[in-house]
């Protein structure tokens, strides 16, 4: 939300309070600055202003504001209806340096860009939960220097870090959750348990935005969460055992399979892995033991998929966060804004974990990013003339495209083998990043057109809608370990016959021929 400012008028100056309200911005009821006849970011000359006070001018008297010669303000007031203390306050990011703004959001999002990048190709070499706490521990100590900033080029540097961090943490937890788990409970994960954390983390923000008043203060609390109540989880949280399977750790796999048994009243075998089969699941790709990024473009199977869901998640994710920035510039109390558009992805979730656990991905997608498309088209022909439908439109619209995104999250995951998952996961991901940074420009659209800007995330979402038919299917289908188990493309058909029909989950069919069957068998239901 853009926060009301104006030029700081010495307290000695001797004007009326009507020359005062004529060189200041007004404020309307709805937040938004009047501007016409005001002076935001150039100050009128005090001495004339003064000169005219003194000779009992009024501002309508044989001239205007604009008429009076104007100098560049050496500082700024700004409005507290809402913010104490905020990093535009405290840096003064309005006027001239407006467009630091975007460019620390910019800089954010390629911070995660870059995390992706770094982690995805680590962990599938070093392991999924060493790189977690390392990016938990990153989160942690550059939320903590983000309250020591004096300036904002240190911010926006540390700023960057929390972004790499961030998006690694996500991601890697994503990675993990999908291999530990099987069947249900993996669906259960992807599209319900791990997006309700972030959501409701969401919900809070605002509450501890609106309570502790100071930027500074926030960061304090987001890097005492992440380091004091994150990073104890490293006796709790155990290692992937598909991703130690493929790296031949079979006797940590196993240790870690026998202890999920316990908890889940189960007996775990006393041979859990055959060694030459879990050898020849692994290890008869042309990847080798793991990948790299560019490992994902040499198997032409693997390479027709990745592209494709590399523009499917830009699009998406510019929709998904243009959608937040634009959201900022909407009339009315802007915690409760936030609060309601934040809301609106519970019932989400929910409906894509409901629908995940019946329907095949593709047609999932396809749904909810249409209803997405179809809200934020409506919305750009409402902008300015209903704020209220305007709103409930935006709702809509992020509903439809976060329960898209959650499905493309699951969807992506099981796709790809496991000597590569974590790779193609960040990279896709790093593409994400990368529509992030660039949605926080397309508020400027609205320069143009207010509607313009919704135009273009309707636009983005519709266009991964359409790339989605090309993507094979992996619904009932066990996760791949190897390039050569990956699923064939597929006839997508309209009909949603099979969204209701009754079958044995594939993943059962896989413990009667997988040497990693006591996988499915003992953590299925194992609580995390």
């Amino acid at each position: 939300m853009e926060q009301a400012h104006h030029c700081d008028l010495s307290p000695s100056t001797n004007l009326s309070q009507e020359w005062i309200e004529a060189i200041s911005p007004a404020q309307s009821e709805h937040g938004a600055l009047l501007q016409v006849g005001r002076r935001v970011c150039r100050g009128s000359s005090l001495g004339h202003v003064e000169n005219a006070s003194a000779h009992g001018l009024h501002p309508a008297d044989n001239t205007t504001t604009s008429e009076l010669p104007s100098l560049g303000c050496h500082g700024w007031n700004f409005s507290q209806q809402y913010f104490t203390s905020t990093v535009v306050t405290e840096f003064a990011l309005v006027c001239g340096d407006q467009w630091k703004r975007d460019l620390s959001s910019m800089v954010f999002f390629f911070g995660g860009m870059c995390g992706c990048f770094v982690s995805g190709q680590l962990a599938d070499r070093v392991g999924r939960k060493p790189v977690l706490f390392a990016s938990l521990l990153l989160l942690s100590v550059f939320s903590w220097g983000l309250t020591f900033a004096p300036s904002w080029p240190v911010f926006t540097a540390l700023f960057f870090m929390v972004g790499c961090g961030q998006a690694t943490t996500y991601i890697i937890v994503f990675v993990l959750g999908s291999e530990l788990l099987t069947g249900k409970m993996r669906v259960l994960f992807s599209t319900l348990g791990l997006p309700f954390s972030f959501t409701f983390g969401m919900m809070l923000l605002p509450y501890a935005a609106y309570l502790l008043s100071s930027w500074r203060h926030l960061a304090v609390t987001i890097a005492a969460v992440s380091s004091v109540a994150c990073l104890p989880f490293w006796w709790l949280v155990p290692e992937s055992p598909r991703w130690l399977l493929s790296q031949g750790h079979k006797q940590e796999a196993e240790r870690i399979l026998q202890m999920a048994a316990s908890p889940n009243q189960l007996q775990a075998p006393i041979r859990i892995f055959y060694p030459e089969q879990a050898e020849n699941r692994f290890r008869t790709d042309k990847l080798g033991e793991s990948g790299t990024f560019l490992d994902l473009l040499k198997a032409r199977n693997v390479r027709n998929i990745i592209v494709k869901l590399w523009i499917c998640w830009f699009a998406i994710h510019v929709s998904y966060y243009g959608m937040a920035f634009i959201t900022s510039s909407l009339f009315g109390n802007p915690f409760l804004n936030y609060f309601l558009v934040s809301v609106i992805e519970l019932p989400a979730y929910v409906c894509s974990w409901l629908a995940a656990t019946r329907c095949p991905r593709r047609k999932i997608f396809i749904m909810f990013g249409a209803l997405g498309s179809t809200g934020l088209l409506l919305t750009s022909l409402t902008t300015d003339i209903w704020p209220t439908v305007t709103l409930v439109l935006v709702m809509l619209g992020k509903f439809g495209v976060l329960a898209a995104i959650s499905c493309m999250y699951i969807h992506t995951g099981e796709l790809f083998p496991t000597v590569i998952r974590n790779t193609a996961m960040s990279s896709c991901g790093m593409l994400g990043r990368v529509g992030a940074a660039l949605s926080p420009y397309l508020q400027h659209l609205a320069a143009v057109s207010p509607s313009l800007p919704w135009g273009v995330v309707a636009a983005l979402s519709l266009l991964s809608v359409m790339l989605v038919f090309s993507i094979p299917e992996t619904f009932r289908e066990p996760l791949p370990d190897s390039i050569e188990q990956m699923t064939k493309p597929q006839r997508f058909s309209l009909i949603f016959s099979d969204c209701f029909s009754v079958r044995e989950n594939t993943d059962k069919k896989a413990i009667t021929v997988s040497p990693v069957s006591p996988v499915a068998e003992v953590l299925c239901s194992t609580p995390l």
